[in-house]
């Protein structure tokens, strides 16, 4: 992006007790070879899918095959797609009138899937679900077609609220996972990254937050906690491990747990310039208020692309333990026992260097 800072790009997350190896296109594309991979959520899936395009842009121009229910690109050296779907909550939603809710505020079914994706499911073999950010948006929840709670919305105060949006944002996450683990005809992998860090500082997105002049990630104890972020994750992992109980395959799902560790990264979004205007501000004004700023999408090249660095990492794996799923078991390699769970971040050691160490995490500049 013109005129920001090209740090960001020379720091990597690496994991201190086993080996996450480079992106390798060709690598991911044999792996895939007649199999399509579906990012399906909101504006951050958005994001993930156009980093794994760009990485895989590198050895082929994929074939644009979209249409308006979904984009997808068609790599032809491996009948590899690559598709992505928009699904802003992964529940159901509609904007019809229901009990008190009038027509035209968006009532989200969290006891039901968006159909919209589920149609689609069979024709996946792997699946990245993204979701948690619009449950800051307005929205009315509903459970067994009952209005339960709502999020900026609630005209009778009279009436007890019984869901907020952390909450509902728990039950949405164990509902798509659980429809996906228990549906008959889908046998891929489900992958749930967990909830994306924001780094705005001093308001929110639209009340003056920013993010300028990170050019390096944190380093441990001067992670500033953000408890909207943190009950999020928690309420994720929490409806995460109850789809896992319900699932009549627990090994269809995943989870991709980077919300800890990508925290540290308030250097790797693009503040001030997104846009592509050569005119855009890029500094205070006069008042002091900062410039518009996106301080929750991933610049790329840049942090985002370590989340497909994990992705290919899994779907290896998955080779090993379900070689029915990608039917190439003589692609299985050896993985450390240090390196077999999930890369959670909890910080343990002081930074040395151009390098850190949180948890079984590694930020370093090297090359």
């Amino acid at each position: 992006m013109e005129g920001q800072t090209k740090e960001y790009e020379n720091w990597r997350w690496k994991p201190s007790q086993c080996n996450l190896p480079r992106f390798d296109a060709k690598k991911f594309l044999e792996l895939m070879r007649g199999k399509t991979i579906a990012f399906i959520g909101d504006s951050v899936a958005r994001n993930q899918m156009e980093s794994m395009l760009c990485l895989l842009w590198q050895v082929e121009a994929p074939k644009n095959r979209g249409n308006k229910k979904m984009q997808r690109y068609f790599f032809r050296s491996t009948s590899t797609m690559v598709v992505r779907i928009w699904s802003s909550w992964l529940v159901h939603q509609t904007s019809e009138p229901i009990d008190f809710a009038p027509e035209g505020v968006v009532k989200l079914h969290l006891d039901a899937p968006d159909e919209h994706f589920m149609e689609f499911i069979p024709n996946f073999d792997v699946i990245v679900l993204s979701s948690g950010h619009w449950f800051a948006k307005q929205s009315v929840y509903v459970l067994n077609n009952e209005i339960v709670g709502g999020q900026l919305w609630w005209p009778d105060k009279s009436r007890p609220m019984k869901i907020n949006n952390i909450e509902a944002f728990g039950i949405s996450v164990e509902t798509i996972l659980t429809s996906i683990a228990t549906h008959p005809n889908y046998t891929g992998l489900a992958i749930l990254r967990s909830y994306s860090p924001d780094h705005y500082e001093g308001g929110a997105w639209n009340t003056g937050g920013s993010c300028t002049g990170k050019e390096k990630p944190l380093a441990p104890g001067e992670l500033v906690e953000n408890g909207f972020t943190d009950i999020m994750h928690k309420k994720q992992i929490a409806g995460f491990d109850r789809a896992i109980k319900k699932a009549t395959d627990k090994s269809k799902l995943k989870l991709m747990d980077i919300t800890e560790s990508f925290g540290y990264r308030h250097d790797g979004h693009p503040g001030p310039y997104r846009s592509p205007d050569p005119n855009k501000l890029t500094k205070r004004g006069p008042n002091g208020k900062p410039p518009p700023q996106d301080c929750l999408h991933w610049c790329m090249p840049g942090p985002v692309d370590t989340w497909n660095e994990l992705v290919l990492e899994i779907i290896r794996r998955e080779i090993c333990i379900q070689p029915k799923l990608f039917s190439m078991r003589w692609l299985c390699f050896h993985v450390q026992a240090a390196c077999r769970h999930e890369l959670r971040a909890v910080v343990t050691e002081k930074p040395t260097h151009q390098s850190f160490v949180i948890g079984k995490v590694t930020y370093s500049n090297e090359t």
